[in-house]
């Protein structure tokens, strides 16, 4: 898996459904911007007590209790790398567009003679979809994938210069993008706090664990932003998906394994 090295983001609002100009995001003397955080920021004053989160309604751990199981995981898992292979910013975004209802590992076996057809995003503008679609049938729903990525090629060049956006609005306008992709890149190659990535694993251990008791995930993404160490969010969302693959795997989670089962919910009922 390859990392890139990128200074943080100027100015990116994680707020569900504020934009930077109305939530109070300000700047440092520094010139950089500080992320708006109000729901993280509101937890930090909450007791040790478990808290009503004021959007979703849903019962949630407190920071303290999240903080513990954060450190246990970064204990277990100290790497927490996305688990696609990508070096370029747009090769990230296209290979998220292709794990939808596929897996990494099968994402991360077409992707290398997919990006050496295609090795510039100018190759992709100008890619015949049907082409496309023959390097990536095996990952499901190839139609409408190839689609998305020719046209959030074009649409990358086009209206962002060739950069992909560092800013939840322009990501979500891009063609095939959604919440779960954009805060991936925001985590991923911004190093944006408070970013959260709501899968199938984080859906499944957020609630075993006792964060939320909901399947819903912009519910689940405010939840954990409002109680996750924002700087660690991200991580944190790697990490659950690792252990989601080897404990608590849907079937027959290995509770006697697992390195937060004491204050887990569904293995300790605490």
């Amino acid at each position: 898996m390859t990392r890139l090295s990128s200074p943080p983001s100027p100015s990116i609002c994680l707020c569900p459904t504020t934009s930077s100009s109305s939530c109070g995001l300000i700047s440092s003397a520094s010139g950089l911007r500080i992320v708006c955080l109000r729901l993280s920021l509101k937890s930090r004053s909450k007791s040790a007590k478990l808290v009503k989160n004021i959007e979703s309604g849903d019962i949630i751990r407190t920071p303290e209790q999240a903080a513990e199981i954060v450190s246990r995981l970064e204990a277990e898992y100290p790497l927490a790398d996305c688990t696609l292979d990508w070096g370029k910013d747009y090769e990230l975004l296209f290979s998220v567009r292709l794990a939808a209802q596929c897996t990494d590992e099968r994402v991360n076996m077409i992707t290398p003679a997919l990006f050496e057809r295609y090795p510039t995003l100018e190759a992709f503008a100008e890619a015949d979809v049907t082409e496309v679609e023959g390097y990536i049938r095996s990952c499901g729903f190839f139609h409408t994938k190839a689609r998305d990525i020719v046209a959030c090629a074009q649409m990358l060049l086009a209206k962002h210069g060739g950069r992909v956006p560092d800013s939840m609005d322009e990501l979500l306008a891009l063609p095939g993008v959604g919440r779960k992709t954009a805060n991936l890149i925001l985590g991923d190659v911004f190093h944006a706090p408070g970013a959260v990535v709501v899968d199938t694993h984080c859906i499944r251990l957020s609630n075993r664990m006792g964060f939320v008791d909901t399947k819903d995930p912009p519910k689940i993404e405010a939840a954990l932003r409002e109680v996750l160490p924002p700087e660690k969010s991200s991580d944190f969302c790697h990490r659950i998906v690792l252990h989601g693959r080897a404990v608590c795997t849907a079937r027959a989670p290995k509770c006697e394994a697992c390195c937060v089962r004491h204050v887990c919910r569904f293995a300790s009922g605490v």
